[in-house]
């Protein structure tokens, strides 16, 4: 690391500490030519994940949306919202685990899904109507008797 006081390339760790619940490193480093000591901080690099949306647009991924349509469909029913939490942070950390840097929204969406179908069926079928823009009453009536045939 080159000290930020004589521009030296050599220095060496004195203390390391995790910080922010172990998201990033504090170091105590000394010169060693000029012997000042200093403080780095090491983050990991982290790559954003990017959202292929149905028009061909890409977006970064954002969180916040997936949430708000996950409470919207859990409005006024009997779901925690740390379950609610947990939901979207197994679909981000599935969307992140994986080797790819893009999701198409459609991908996200049959994440959240899934995922609602065994917290909630109503809620479920409140986020499939939605997502899956049903044109008329008997599509919707279709997804409903899936649901409660055990399919899908």
């Amino acid at each position: 690391m080159r000290c930020p006081f004589c521009l030296y390339d050599d220095s060496k760790v004195l203390d390391s500490r995790s910080t922010e619940e172990g998201a990033s490193i504090r170091r105590r480093r000394e010169c060693a030519q000029c012997g000042k000591r200093f403080t780095t901080y090491e983050r990991l690099e982290d790559v954003p994940l990017m959202v292929i949306k149905k028009d061909g647009r890409r977006e970064a991924f954002n969180r916040a949306k997936v949430l708000n349509g996950v409470l919207r469909a859990c409005e006024k029913r009997p779901v925690a919202m740390d379950a609610i939490e947990a939901l979207v942070d197994d679909v981000e950390r599935e969307l992140r685990s994986s080797l790819e840097r893009e999701a198409s929204s459609e991908q996200i969406g049959l994440l959240v899904m899934e995922r609602l179908r065994a917290l909630d069926e109503v809620a479920y079928v409140r986020f499939a109507s939605v997502y899956r823009q049903f044109k008329d009453i008997n599509r919707f009536m279709d997804e409903l008797k899936e649901l409660l045939n055990g399919e899908r």
